[in-house]
């Protein structure tokens, strides 16, 4: 099941890395590092490691230390461990996601043995007895006490144990929609499915090129548990939901006096289906930035629209600015907005409580009223429209 360390070297091209010093590898590295979506925290440790040890290089003269046989050799021993250790961090961005949950430990103990490569190399390098400098012995020690811990997230952890189910149930799937979404928050769902399907498919090839034939099993199971979120994403999607403004409008054509557009009560739309997870992440802000930005300097405008579907009672913008206003000055906004969330999640059937909308609008009341409003366009939802009054038609007094 766990890849050897050798085999990272045939994931990208190794030529590409040739003819680079170590400088500019560690360079590389910390890049590569600040780029990972998981092993975050391992990928950061390992490339401040590697900073102290190019600050170290970075006094030397290496092209001066390459002419001595006694120095080239530990050197490109050096070199080579860090095209690995590039590898094994650019890995943590390129590869499949559920792959590198599943193969988590293995991975961390991959960092724990390409630090120390890189020191038990950097220490056979006789850089003291070439350059008598008191700053370089220091740094070359501190270097020696700079021992990273390099581990597993909880969080990962428990999205590994998740994946390696046998059965994953219908919580589990959702916890994996929601983790996928939000490692690749720029991207449809769909696409996510069948990127994570693609690189899965490449990491299977890999495995049986290697004939391992653990890692084949592990990596067929993640390509099911794929098609699992992908099916049950698919059932949740199916209904479709009552387009509002199509619905019928209540006329009365005898009276030419009074034309009012009505719907009818929003719960009506969702009683009909049963409870249901919010579509949207409450961290998903990011991937709508236009919208972001509009709710964070213009709040009111968003808090309207979900408040005219939660209360099925149409609400405009000035309206709404004073409601948050009124409210500020008692130091209860929050309250009322999280209130608004509480109504709304009762609309649409979305599970959660009170307490949950009030933490949301707590911690960022920005990203709540985004999230509110995404999963109310999702829906294609909307409020009722402003009664309309037309005057009657001129009338003239036969004398």
């Amino acid at each position: 099941m766990a890849a050897a360390w050798e085999h990272f070297g045939e994931i990208a091209n190794v030529a590409q890395l040739t003819g680079l010093d170590a400088v500019k590898l560690i360079g590389m590295i910390v890049q590569a590092a600040n780029t990972a979506r998981l092993h975050k925290k391992n990928c950061k440790q390992f490339a401040k490691h590697l900073k102290l040890i190019g600050n170290l290089l970075q006094q030397l003269k290496i092209t001066e230390l390459k002419r001595y046989p006694e120095t080239r050799e530990p050197l490109e021993q050096l070199e080579d461990a860090l095209r690995r250790s590039y590898i094994l961090v650019n890995s943590c961005q390129d590869r499949s996601y559920l792959y590198l949950l599943a193969m988590g430990w293995n991975i961390v103990y991959q960092f724990r043995k390409a630090q120390n490569e890189i020191d038990r190399y950097l220490k056979i390098i006789p850089l003291i007895t070439l350059v008598d400098n008191a700053r370089v012995r220091e740094r070359l020690e501190y270097i020696e006490m700079d021992q990273r811990e390099y581990t597993l997230d909880d969080e990962d952890r428990k999205v590994q144990d998740v994946i390696m189910k046998p059965d994953p149930s219908h919580t589990d799937t959702v916890v994996l929609k929601k983790t996928l979404s939000c490692s690749y928050p720029n991207l449809p769902f769909k696409e996510v499915i069948q990127k994570e399907n693609e690189k899965l498919h490449m990491e299977l090839q890999r495995s049986q090129a290697n004939l391992d034939v653990g890692q084949c099993e592990v990596i067929q199971h993640l390509i099911e548990v794929t098609q699992v979120v992908a099916s049950n994403s698919q059932n949740e999607t199916e209904p479709q939901y009552p387009n509002v403004n199509t619905n019928k409008q209540a006329r009365d054509e005898s009276d030419t006096n009074t034309i009012t557009n009505t719907k009818p009560h929003s719960t009506s739309r969702s009683t009909s289906y049963g409870h249901q997870e919010w579509h949207s992440d409450l961290l998903g802000c990011c991937s709508e930035p236009k919208m972001c930005m509009k709710t964070f300097f213009f709040p009111c405008g968003t808090f309207s629209k979900i408040a005219s579907v939660a209360t099925n009672r149409h609400m405009t913008s000035g309206e709404a600015c004073n409601e948050l206003m009124a409210y500020s000055l008692i130091l209860s906004c929050c309250c009322y907005t999280s209130c608004i969330r509480r109504k709304l999640r009762m609309t649409l059937n979305i599970t959660g409580g009170w307490f949950d909308d009030f933490l949301s609008h707590i911690m960022c009341c920005c990203c709540a009223l985004v999230q509110e409003l995404r999963e109310v366009e999702m829906r294609g939802i909307h409020g009722p429209e402003k009664t309309k009054t037309s005057s009657p038609p001129s009338q003239w007094m036969e004398s």
